[in-house]
């Protein structure tokens, strides 16, 4: 994982967090348990590594479809 202190947007302080993430695709819900991701306390951004991009595309039904057709 990334080791980031400083937001690239703001310059505020990040904090790494790791919870349950909520997303959604075309107005269905899905968890990714469990996701580490860091977040700036000033802005609110958020800053995903590759780790954690896998895992959310994992759960999502949008990748779940593009790899069903591509199969």
């Amino acid at each position: 994982m990334l080791k980031i202190t400083v937001c690239p947007v703001c310059g505020g302080k990040v904090n790494k967090i790791r919870e349950n993430w909520i997303g959604e695709y075309q107005g269905q819900k899905y968890i990714v348990p469990d996701l580490e991701y860091y977040e700036c306390e000033d802005c609110g951004e958020r800053i995903y590594d590759r780790d954690a991009m896998r895992k959310i595309e994992a759960c999502s039904p949008a990748f779940e479809r593009s790899m069903e057709t591509a199969g």
